[in-house]
């Protein structure tokens, strides 16, 4: 049985529109204090005819999401042209209305926030097979082997658009800092000229800073650790059909447990164009760790 987190990390927030209308602002210090701001009745309408969209079968088989890259460019989904032209526009008219929230919610960011990918994730959490690593019914945070975010911030904005009543269940962990400290002991560096060679052979799309290499471990040692994953503090959290949460996953612990059809949007953000700078997993290691971590720039 997993144990209490000592503090609730969700923060519930009455809105239900997107646009400026809606009455939360001036929220970053929730986020950035490691808090899931959740909006159980902030839904994202589907259109007439959408609603079909919700079936793994669009999924061309080779990817569990379906993403939309920039403005046109739809990957891993398959269909006729017109059905395609239809899925694009749903996931485009949810990264606006994502996009609409964050600056409403977040007006410090505003301007500073870069739109990632938005994607459809048909395909249900139960029973999907995938080693260890890549198991995200474990507690973890989020940090990618290829895609090195050289501390960059990523702030995601969720929707459930399960029918059937399913909610999006997950298990939220201990602060960052606690995670950080628990596991600075077994901190490696990398091994001189590792990031170049990574960059140099396609590994990775990027150079890989000591930060990246950083998070990887930690996303691994937790990962790994039976004890940590069934012990630490935590505490399970259902989002119902027609809630949308938002927060930065490189910082919050968490585990998806169960659930089916979700819409995501990433953006990423600068550490330093975060109202308090110090709170970033960025600053956090490099305060336990004693040193820089990304390349200062004049």
């Amino acid at each position: 049985m997993s144990t209490p987190a000592p503090n609730d990390v969700l923060r519930t927030l009455p809105d239900t529109a997107w646009d400026d209308t809606g009455p939360t602002r001036h929220v970053e210090h929730l986020v950035e204090g490691g808090h899931v701001l959740h909006f159980p009745q902030l839904a994202f309408a589907l259109l007439p005819g959408e609603a079909r969209f919700l079936d793994p079968a669009w999924s061309d088989g080779r990817s569990k999401n379906i993403s939309l890259r920039g403005q046109n460019e739809l990957r891993g989904a398959q269909g006729s042209a017109d059905d395609l032209a239809a899925l694009q526009a749903m996931i485009r008219r949810f990264a606006a209305q994502a996009q609409q929230l964050v600056d409403r919610l977040f007006p410090h960011y505003r301007g500073k926030l870069r739109a990632g990918n938005a994607s459809l994730r048909p395909f249900a959490v139960e029973g999907r097979e995938s080693s260890w690593r890549k198991d995200d019914t474990r507690l973890h945070v989020d940090a990618f082997p290829s895609n090195p975010t050289q501390g960059v911030r990523l702030l995601r904005v969720f929707t459930n658009l399960n029918r059937d009543g399913k909610p999006r269940v997950w298990r939220v962990g201990e602060p960052f800092a606690d995670l950080a400290e628990r596991y600075a002991p077994r901190l490696r560096s990398a091994l001189p000229g590792s990031a170049w060679l990574l960059q140099a052979l396609h590994v990775t799309k990027s150079r890989r800073t000591p930060y990246d290499h950083a998070m990887l471990q930690l996303h691994d040692l937790a990962k790994a650790d039976a004890s940590f994953q069934s012990q630490s503090p935590q505490q399970t959290v259902d989002f119902a059909p027609g809630a949308t949460w938002v927060v930065f996953s490189d910082q919050v612990l968490h585990a998806v447990m169960a659930g089916q059809h979700m819409m995501e949007q990433t953006f990423y953000l600068d550490v330093d164009n975060q109202f308090v700078p110090d709170t970033a997993p960025l600053r956090v290691l490099e305060r336990q760790l004693g040193r820089a971590l990304v390349p200062r720039t004049a």
